[in-house]
């Protein structure tokens, strides 16, 4: 992260279903050029997945930069969506 986004206010700009999808959309932020912090665990004994009933994994961006990152966000969980959609309707 550069010198002068060292101050900025970080925001979440997703709430990923699992830590995995966590992973994979903090993956795509970094490599459209957008920081997004926390990517590294520093949880010695991390767990695989949230317990089920607990709230999703939080994706941050720093505020200059959340709006692009939802835009890639989005089009990552449309682009999920469809793949899915199409899978379901082959096993019919």
């Amino acid at each position: 992260m550069s010198n002068q986004h060292a101050r900025e206010r970080v925001v979440i700009a997703h709430i990923a279903g699992t830590a995995a999808e966590a992973m994979v959309i903090r993956g795509l932020l970094e490599s459209a050029g957008i920081h997004s912090p926390g990517s590294g665990s520093s949880d010695p004994f991390p767990l695989r997945e949230a317990p089920k009933g607990t709230h999703g994994v939080e994706v941050y961006a720093l505020e200059s930069q959340a709006e692009a990152a939802r835009r890639i966000i989005d089009e990552y969980v449309k682009s999920n969506a469809s793949a899915d959609e199409s899978g379901e309707t082959s096993n019919e």
